[in-house]
């Protein structure tokens, strides 16, 4: 598989910190990867870079089959480019229906005044539709948003991202205060996801990692400890003696 996203020699610090040291590592397309590691290790920062959130002091990002780099495009430029973040805490919109929130979302003329007076054509409304099948929300289309329990919201925010048609998904700690059935649904959802593009999971939560079942990079000082199955990372003395055996 060609590489979709290349992280090269990047180095950011903040007074002095240094939260990404010399970081380097590859994702390629249609490829679900974890990335784990103790607090402070750098995966936020890894995030907040890629999405053009915080500008590395150096090195550089590769995007794409033109290897076009992230660091000279903005925000907005770099979520049209096709890079989707979702982050820990679900944002979407409370008063609108799950139907209304997904329609939003759909890879459109994102001007205000062809949001403003947009009217949804057929094949949206069967796009929106079969987003809602994925995500397991069929059955709550026209409830409002706010009524969903903690783990429906993560998986409407990402049909929302999946409405985009990103081809990187940025996941941060999906897992988080889910049930056990919950997060059984979102793993499937992700591993799903990844077969129609690449998906990169920050994670703390070891047996959802290994429900994932993929790659595993390790961070630790802001730069790759070790990288592989998780069976083989979690074997490594290193990753024991940083983070597991905390």
């Amino acid at each position: 598989m060609s590489t979709l996203l290349e992280v090269s020699g990047v180095s950011v610090s903040f007074d002095g910190f240094k939260a990404i040291n010399n970081l380097s590592f590859n994702v390629a397309e249609r490829e679900l990867r974890a990335i784990i590691g103790p607090n402070g290790a750098g995966k936020t920062t890894f995030m907040d870079i890629v999405t053009g959130k915080t500008k590395p002091d150096s090195g550089d990002v590769l995007w794409g089959d033109m290897s076009r780099s992230l660091l000279s495009m903005s925000e907005a430029q770099i979520a049209r480019a096709g890079i989707g973040r979702k982050f820990q805490k679900p944002t979407v919109f409370e008063d609108q229906s799950v139907r209304e929130n997904l329609l939003m979302a759909l890879k459109n003329d994102r001007r205000p005044f062809r949001v403003l007076f947009h009217r949804p054509k057929a094949s949206e409304f069967d796009r929106v539709t079969a987003i809602a099948g994925e995500i397991g929300l069929s059955a709550a289309l026209e409830r409002k948003a706010g009524e969903l329990s903690h783990g429906q919201k993560q998986w409407l925010e990402i049909g929302m991202l999946l409405a985009q048609e990103p081809r990187l998904l940025l996941v941060d700690e999906p897992a988080a205060g889910m049930t056990p059935e919950e997060r059984e649904h979102t793993t499937r959802l992700l591993v799903d996801a990844a077969k129609t593009r690449a998906v990169v999971v920050v994670e703390h939560d070891m047996e959802f990692v290994r429900r994932l079942d993929c790659r595993v990079t390790v961070l630790h000082e802001g730069a790759v400890l070790a990288e592989g199955s998780l069976t083989h990372v979690t074997s490594n003395q290193d990753v024991i003696d940083v983070y597991l055996g905390r």
